[in-house]
């Protein structure tokens, strides 16, 4: 298997390639659509994938536009999967549910409504696990999604999809949401980039505005500049959205190469013993602190004065008040019951136990861990800890019972080392970390202070420059 040299140019030089008429619109859509239907049935991340025939006529009318002279956006003529979570106009979204397996939404999400606005071509969607519950993308809709560059391995979640895709390069730049890591965790799988903004930064149109501030959207891509972009594309108020951000009046990419001072870095680590990883995962990731060495950082031991799991219990109950209600209606419906992921059923039963107090006083902890997670900024610029604690692991698998020999007691709890920033509402980037001797990827991530998206892209843009593995496509692509 070759990929068509269209397909490994990245997003941004890519577009401008489009607007300057460099390559057609139609050209590219054509490569992208070969090579999905060469290399995607090996790893099931693309889903919903719309007929040939009416996405190269979209990519027409998009070369016509740039012929005519129209005003066009960042993303026009390119090829773009939707996270299977967002809702898409006309287009199949199934949340990875058998109970919502046909439904077509008669509007867009808001940052769907943006990108398309931007010029993307929507070509599809991107798996995910059920409901998007889970660091691991299969579903009984369709399948499990496997890892870009161990196949016999899981893609992680619950953007998993949109990783993988970009990983072995079906998409030029991708999307997804994350609560427990779900932009970070894929995106350290399969060695590519995944950015949760600061919350509020992307709007969602939820039925819960002022309430459902755990989840949020936002980018992901092969390199920091397309992340940018995509960002720029995605960020900014929406009515709909009462507690989303003001536009910066700025495009983050523009601005990436701001900011060249030292950098000094946190390092997180285990929390003090509290989080289990596989051997090799911490290792790694003190390895990687070399990059920003030669990027100008400097990296020293951060402690955070917060019991962890004062945070983690926080986080379950809060989470569980979020999902609980969203699905109550059908766990209480025994027909529908019967199609819902055990995982759904812990969190919507775990929800019935709640009090309100219950909920009260993991906001009020919420809010201790915020102030606690914060007052190191006045030290360092930025955090980092390890993006998952466990390397790909072996498909078949829901999820690691055990860590190191230490047992999990929920079927998130070995992703707690998102939960972090989650908490604190703060911007985080999964950056790749490098690859274990078994050829298998991890991430680190950054944190940054509140509202420092713009901050952590920039000097995530100068480990890039700094870092070599980034450009390494997995084995079975025959790319050297």
């Amino acid at each position: 298997m070759t990929v068509p040299a269209l397909c490994r140019i990245d997003a941004v030089p890519l577009a401008a390639m489009i607007r300057r008429r460099e390559v057609s619109s139609r050209e590219v859509m054509a490569a992208y659509l070969d090579h999905i239907e060469a290399a995607n049935p090996r790893v099931n991340a693309i889903v919903s994938l719309r007929p040939r025939a009416e996405l190269l006529a979209e990519a027409e009318e998009a070369d016509r536009a740039v012929a005519r002279g129209d005003a066009v956006g960042p993303l026009h003529g390119l090829p773009q999967a939707i996270k299977d979570l967002a809702a898409t106009k006309g287009l199949r979204t199934t949340l990875g549910s058998p109970l919502f397996a046909d439904q077509v939404p008669e509007a867009d999400a808001v940052f769907v409504a943006r990108m398309r606005a931007a010029g993307a071509v929507i070509i599809g969607k991107t798996n995910v696990p059920e409901f998007g519950y889970g660091s691991n993308s299969y579903n009984p809709v369709f399948g499990l999604t496997r890892n870009a560059y161990d196949p016999s391995r899981v893609a992680g979640g619950s953007s998993g999809g949109a990783a993988v895709a970009l990983a072995t390069r079906m998409l030029p730049v991708g999307d997804g949401g994350d609560m427990g890591g779900s932009l970070r965790n894929p995106a350290a799988f399969n060695n590519v980039f995944g950015f949760r903004p600061s919350q509020g930064r992307v709007p969602a149109d939820t039925p819960d505005p002022f309430y459902g501030q755990m989840a949020v959207e936002g980018p992901m891509g092969r390199t920091v500049r397309d992340v940018a972009m995509l960002l720029s594309v995605q960020a900014g108020y929406d009515p709909r959205a009462p507690l989303s951000l003001e536009d910066p009046g700025f495009r983050f990419e523009e601005r990436l190469e701001e900011g060249r001072g030292p950098l000094r870095l946190g390092w997180l680590g285990d929390l003090g013993g509290h989080l289990p990883f596989e051997p090799g995962v911490l290792e790694l990731c003190t390895a990687a602190f070399d990059v920003f060495r030669q990027a100008g950082g400097s990296v020293e031991e951060a402690r955070v004065a917060f019991d962890p799991e004062r945070l983690w219990q926080a986080f379950v109950v809060l989470r569980q008040q979020s999902i609980g209600g969203r699905h109550d209606a059908a766990w209480r419906d025994p027909a529908q019951r019967r199609q819902l992921k055990p995982e759904a059923i812990w969190e919507i039963e775990g929800s019935h136990g709640l009090s309100g107090l219950d909920v009260y006083k993991a906001g009020l902890d919420r809010g201790a861990w915020y102030k606690a997670f914060t007052a190191l900024f006045e030290r360092f610029d930025f955090l980092l800890i390890p993006s998952a604690q466990v390397f790909p692991f072996e498909a078949g698998i829901d999820w690691p019972a055990r860590i190191n020999g230490r047992p999990m007691d929920s079927y998130h709890r070995w992703m707690e080392v998102v939960a972090g920033a989650t908490m604190a509402g703060l911007p985080a980037i999964s950056l790749p970390a490098g690859f274990d001797p078994r050829g298998l990827p991890m991430g680190l991530q950054l944190i940054g202070p509140p509202r420092g998206d713009l901050r952590v892209l920039q000097a995530a843009a100068r480990y890039e420059a700094a870092c070599p593995w980034i450009t390494r496509l997995p084995d079975w692509l025959g790319v050297p």
